[in-house]
């Protein structure tokens, strides 16, 4: 890996891991309910497309302006890789063995969320229940759960990843 990539994706995914856990901190601290919020989680991404924007922009300069598909996309995806890691860890820690009260109340507020939603919808008693109890088991915050999250994130990441690629993407000018 080239030696800018390398240190822009490291410092990026670092600086991507800090905010994620200053986030999670946050929303621990201020209330538990954001942990559920759709408009905090479209924030988050928002967040996440503007690091990565800045990540490739950034090394696109230092490369001279030359920064190939495959380069974008490994810049992005190690950043993203660190970051999430980094936020795992400290998930891990916070809702497993720091406050697991704290994991309980977030999947309460999940379960709330979930059934207003499925009854918006009209779904019969049946099927709620079932996802109440299907909620209960698979913990998102659990260990299993969290290491599962990190799977759904390098997904997300590598198509986010791709999409920035191709449009930093650059080729190197002809010479004549």
């Amino acid at each position: 890996m080239d030696a800018i990539i390398k240190k822009n994706a490291i410092n990026f995914g670092i600086i991507s891991g800090l905010i994620r856990i200053l986030s999670t901190t946050i929303m621990y601290i201020t209330d538990l309910k954001l942990f559920v919020n759709m408009w905090a989680g479209f924030g988050m991404l928002a967040i996440w497309i503007i690091i990565g924007c800045v990540l490739l922009s950034k090394t696109k300069n230092e490369k001279q302006g030359i920064l190939s598909f495959k380069e974008g996309f490994t810049a992005y995806f190690v950043s993203a890789l660190v970051g999430i890691l980094m936020s795992t860890v400290f998930n891990i820690f916070l809702f497993n063995f720091f406050d697991t009260a704290a994991r309980d109340t977030v999947t309460e507020h999940l379960i709330e969320m979930q059934v207003e939603m499925l009854q918006k919808f009209n779904t019969p008693q049946e099927k709620i229940n079932e996802a109440i109890i299907s909620i209960k088991e698979s913990s998102q915050f659990s260990i299993k759960g969290q290491l599962f999250g990190i799977a759904q994130a390098l997904v997300g990441a590598i198509i986010f990843g791709l999409i920035l690629a191709a449009f930093f993407k650059s080729k190197p000018k002809e010479q004549f």
